[in-house]
């Protein structure tokens, strides 16, 4: 297969003059090596035939979610969270200023748009005695994998309507298998308390955590949730593909890889230079290219507010003797990189301040995303449409072999 096309074969496939081929090569969009000719070119063959898509993908009115995949624009309208100037709200509301005082189901009630208290009065799905049969064979999981594997266990006798009563015990029991705990109807963060024998004195902490994960705007979960819900599958299915997207590494999955490098860093004798070292080799500690794990964020510039918050929160406590050597590497690892810290060193920082079970950032994570998936899924489909984006062939031809 030919790797460099001529001039006339270029202008061919793109549908151009020869005058308009040059015109895009001093415009930046296609390059030219010297041909055999003393005037003659060649072009690369897959710049030629992804330039040909894009100018194709223009003509349909394609050009509008150029780059949508990659920290783009925006493809769905949504009327449940805005992210603007570094403020967070959900509904109208100011994320931060909930947290301070809201509790999670408070916040799931406005994510929803319900009117009523859907959390209220309502029966758990499962009975305790076979709950218990149900999660003990998965009690050595990490939280996330445990969860995933009882929302499946669980999913042929759970009801499959988007009904908010029923979305209200989806999160109980969410909760529940996260936290290897019988299902509740104990306010979610008391919960999390209990399971991991945090006094009340720390619930503020863990409220806070919670609502600050409730929801995102499109990050890769709750696309992902509105996928699967366009599709008209049943919203316990819904938040299976939520709980698989999240656990991914570049996702939810990013505060194991900061947990990791918090632990080193305690154990370090030179904390700096071990950060250092895990920005010169991004293999050693999880860290990669030129950031660490947990600092920095593309729709934040000036510092990701929910990290902000609940860092500062941290600083509250006061008698926990983690704390300090906590605060001191993100101090150390804002000014190596430039960035400040993000969500996943919060919530990685608060698991390792309190001693939590390993995963517990995650479970944070995932029971307060559960309800900003919940919402995104109604959201979706009260539209009725499915969600099917468009590939743009960038490969080759037969004609051109």
């Amino acid at each position: 297969m030919k790797k460099l096309l001529s001039a006339a074969e270029a202008a061919s496939l793109l549908g151009v003059s020869a005058a308009t081929l040059y015109s895009y090569v001093s415009r930046g969009m296609l390059s030219s090596l010297p041909g055999k000719g003393e005037r003659s070119k060649l072009y690369p063959r897959d710049q030629v035939l992804r330039l040909a898509a894009r100018r194709k993908d223009g003509r349909q009115a394609g050009h509008s979610v150029e780059q949508a995949i990659d920290w783009g624009k925006p493809i769905l309208e949504s009327r449940i969270t805005l992210i603007e100037h570094g403020v967070i709200r959900y509904r109208g509301h100011d994320a931060m200023k909930l947290a301070r005082s809201a509790t999670l189901e408070q916040v799931a009630l406005i994510l929803w748009d319900s009117g009523t208290d859907c959390f209220d009065g309502a029966a758990p799905i499962i009975d305790l005695q076979g709950w218990a049969a149900m999660r003990q064979p998965f009690a050595d999981c990490l939280p996330l994998q445990r969860a995933a594997a009882l929302l499946a266990a669980a999913a042929p006798i759970l009801p499959p309507s988007g009904q908010l009563a029923d979305a209200a015990q989806l999160m109980r029991l969410l909760a529940a298998a996260l936290l290897d705990a019988d299902i509740s109807t104990t306010p979610l963060h008391e919960q999390c308390c209990e399971a991991w024998h945090l006094s009340l004195e720390h619930a503020d902490l863990v409220r806070a955590a919670l609502i600050a994960c409730a929801d995102h705007e499109l990050n890769v979960s709750t696309f992902t949730v509105r996928c699967v819900a366009s599709t008209g599958a049943p919203l316990p299915a819904a938040l299976l593909a939520g709980l698989a997207a999240l656990s991914g590494p570049r996702h939810g999955g990013e505060s194991l890889r900061v947990w990791a490098m918090i632990d080193a860093a305690m154990a370090s004798d030179n904390m700096p230079g071990l950060l250092q070292q895990c920005l010169s080799e991004p293999g050693l500690v999880l860290g990669y290219g030129s950031r660490l794990p947990g600092f920095g964020h593309p729709l934040y510039p000036q510092g990701d507010p929910r990290g902000h918050m609940l860092i500062e929160m941290l600083k509250t406590q006061t008698d926990n003797a983690s704390v300090a050597a906590l605060l001191a590497i993100a101090e150390a690892a804002s000014e190596l990189t430039g960035h400040a810290p993000n969500i996943d060193f919060a919530l990685a920082a608060v698991e390792h301040a309190f001693g939590l079970a390993r995963g517990a950032s995650q479970t944070l994570f995932a029971l307060g995303r559960c309800a900003g998936w919940i919402a995104h899924a109604n959201e979706q489909a009260a539209s009725g449409q499915l969600i099917r984006p468009r590939a743009r062939y960038v490969g080759s031809f037969d004609f051109l072999d």
